[in-house]
This record gives C-alpha cells, sequence and structure tokens, in this order.
C-alpha cells in the first residue's frame, strides 16, 4: 500500500505531525480520503511548502485526478494522539 509504506514515513519524519488516517469506501476501493493531523497549523504549512508536492507526485501514478487539500480545526477528538495535538 503505496500511503503506509511510502508516504508515511515521510510524513512521521516531518515536525508536528501526529497522525494519519485514511478512508477507503467499501464499494469502491479506488477513493481514498486522507486526513493528517499536525500540532500546529505552521507544522502542516511547512509540510505543504516542502513536501506536498513531492508527496503528489509519488502517488500521480495511482491518482485520477489532482487530490484537494483543505485545512480544519479539531473540534472535538476521542483518540488521545489528536487530542493531545489540539491541546498544543
Amino acid at each position: 500500500h503505496k500511503l503506509r509504506n511510502d508516504v508515511l514515513p515521510i510524513l512521521q519524519k516531518q515536525p508536528g505531525f501526529v497522525d494519519l488516517i485514511s478512508l477507503v469506501p467499501e464499494d469502491d476501493r479506488e477513493r481514498v480520503l486522507s486526513i493528517s493531523f499536525w500540532n500546529t497549523k505552521q507544522d502542516a504549512e511547512r509540510y505543504h511548502h516542502a513536501n506536498y508536492e513531492d508527496i503528489v507526485a509519488m502517488l500521480k501514478p495511482l491518482i485520477k485526478s489532482q487530490p484537494k487539500l483543505e485545512t480544519f480545526n479539531i473540534d472535538i477528538s476521542t483518540s488521545q494522539r489528536i487530542a493531545a495535538s489540539k491541546a498544543a
């Protein structure tokens, strides 16, 4: 799995990276929704400017359209790692 084997190790080396969740619909294995969590907005922006385009290029043979990047704030989380990053 390209995300697990190639992308996740890159993300794990980035300052402020907390977690990655990838969701795949049961009825459409070609669609993927990936959500990455960061300690701060600045950490996410640093990753975006330094590594995002390289990761998109790495995934290019596997994707049919340009990934859509959106930024959200965590409102509620029961995950300990994600909740801890919100407190930071």
